[in-house]
This record gives structure tokens, C-alpha cells and sequence, in this order.
């Protein structure tokens, strides 16, 4: 009996390529599943590193991260005359209900054409009935205060928006986070800020490994 010695290896590499092809299916469908998404509204006049770092730092942790404008546009202007481009407008997105985190940037005017958009409010308020997981900096936690999302919560925000933080206390902390809530002071917080989201989507390990990358750890430490 004549062996084909070459069909046999052929066929052998082609039974591992798809047995390997079946595996790496399967895990990046089950990682697809499991990979957190998250959202950034983005307003004229918004902070730029408050925005840029935690959505840096969680892409790094392997993180979905959609950048939204909510100007109509794409291109959204910074407040220290920083163009940025968005993933997706507002209108481009149907639903917001797959957000595991929604974040709102600070700076002025920026803050306050969040909290002047309808949408955003709508968003807010969805994830926060929903029990989901929202952060906000700088003067931004005030959009929260407004919708009473902040209620009986700690809290912490730019010095002089705490006025605005009604039925909340006042921590004055770089971050603070009550339950599925994150606030953080202003653009010095937006590192640790960034971190602690990413350990809440992560974990510990993974945070600290982006954090150490980054060079962090080595800024706090020495």
C-alpha cells in the first residue's frame, strides 16, 4: 500500500488550522462577551486631559471606549484649543443601554453643555436606574447633582461646584467612589481616576499592570 506522505501532512496542518481557527473563534466571541463598553461625552469647552486619560488608560486595560460627541459633529473643541475627533456623534448611536460605564469629562463651558443636552440627562438617568456604573470630574459631577443621581452619595468634584452637589457629601478627595458611582476633583485626579475605572472593569491586577506600563506607580512611589 503507497502512503501520499504529502496529503497526509497537508491534511495534518489543515486539521490543526481549523482546530486552532475553532479555538480562537471561540475565545474571541466569549472575549467579545466579556470586554466592558464604554462611553465619553464629549462637549465643547470639555477638560482635555480629563477626557484623554481614562480613555488612554482603558484602552490600554483592553477596554471598549466610544468617544461621543454631543455637538452634532464630530470634531469637538477643547478648552484649551485641543480639536478632537469622536468615535460617534449622539445621533449615531441608537442605544445607550449597553453602556457598562458612561463618563462625563469636566472643564467650562463643557460640563455645562452636558448638562444643558437631553440626551446626555436621558443617559444619565437610565444608567443610574439601571444601577450602572457612572463617573464624572471636575465641575461635571454637578450634571449629576442636578439630576439627583448624587442623592445621599459621597462625593467629590472641582472646588467651588460642591455648591451644586445638593444631598450629597462633600469628600473633597482626588476620587471617590460610592456604590456604582465615581467622581473625581479636577485634571491632576484624571490618572487615578482612569485607574480606579479600569479596576472597577477589570480588576486590581490589571489596573496596576497599565498603571506600572505608565509609569505611575513610579511617579507616586519615588
Amino acid at each position: 500500500m503507497k502512503f501520499n506522505h504529502r496529503r497526509i501532512i497537508f491534511g495534518s496542518f489543515e486539521f490543526c488550522h481549523l482546530v486552532f481557527w475553532r479555538i480562537f473563534s471561540t475565545f474571541a466571541i466569549e472575549f467579545s462577551h466579556n470586554m466592558a463598553k464604554v462611553y465619553v461625552f464629549l462637549a465643547d469647552g470639555f477638560e482635555e486631559v480629563e477626557a484623554l486619560a481614562p480613555i488612554d488608560i482603558l484602552r490600554r486595560g483592553s477596554v471598549e471606549v466610544i468617544s461621543v460627541s454631543i455637538m452634532g459633529r464630530l470634531e469637538v473643541n477643547a478648552a484649551h484649543g485641543v480639536t478632537v475627533r469622536a468615535d460617534k456623534t449622539f445621533e449615531d448611536i441608537d442605544t445607550f443601554d449597553d453602556a457598562d460605564l458612561v463618563i462625563l469629562p469636566g472643564g467650562m463651558p463643557g460640563a455645562a453643555n452636558l448638562d444643558m443636552h437631553d440626551g446626555v440627562r436621558r443617559v444619565l438617568l437610565r444608567q443610574s436606574k439601571a444601577g450602572k456604573r457612572i463617573a464624572a470630574i471636575c465641575a461635571a459631577p454637578f450634571v449629576l447633582g442636578k439630576l439627583g443621581i448624587l442623592d445621599g452619595r459621597r462625593a467629590t468634584c472641582y472646588p467651588g461646584f460642591e455648591q451644586y452637589l445638593d444631598h450629597a457629601e462633600y469628600t473633597a478627595e482626588l476620587v471617590t467612589v460610592d456604590g456604582n458611582v465615581t467622581t473625581g476633583e479636577g485634571p491632576a485626579a484624571a490618572f487615578p481616576f482612569g485607574y480606579e475605572l479600569l479596576r472597577q472593569l477589570t480588576d486590581s491586577q490589571t489596573s496596576e499592570q497599565v498603571a506600572e506600563g505608565m509609569r505611575y506607580l513610579h511617579l507616586m512611589n519615588g
